[in-house]
């Protein structure tokens, strides 16, 4: 089963479901705003795209973060921040049956995973 990650409110995430949702791509939406991130699959993200891919740095959650937070954010921190506060991973994380990771959503990226 595809899964697809983030907050339903985000604009990123209508283009992607809705993209998903034209090509008739079934998948399973997880709103890790209101179910969270577990650590075990947050570790996961982690070990395949890096910390600094998932923290979502340009997002309002960031900008909420102190500018000492922001100076001294580590994969220690970045971990702990994104597990209490899931929305600010970046959105939207994709993982395929197969188990692909795409962070962020690109209209040819997709047409690529999915030969579309």
């Amino acid at each position: 089963m595809i899964r697809l990650y983030g907050i339903p409110n985000c604009d990123t995430m209508k283009k992607a479901r809705k993209w998903l949702a034209d090509h008739g791509i079934d998948h399973e939406f997880h709103d890790y705003k209101k179910l969270g991130v577990d650590e075990t699959r947050l570790d996961q993200w982690m070990n395949k795209v890096g910390w600094e891919t998932l923290l979502n740095r340009r997002g309002m959650m960031w900008r909420k973060l102190s500018q000492e937070q922001r100076d001294n954010i580590d994969e220690a921190s970045a971990r702990k921040l994104m597990l209490e506060t899931p929305s600010i991973i970046k959105r939207p994380v994709l993982e395929t049956e197969d188990g692909h990771l795409e962070v962020g959503f690109s209209e040819d990226r997709y047409k690529e995973l999915f030969q579309q």
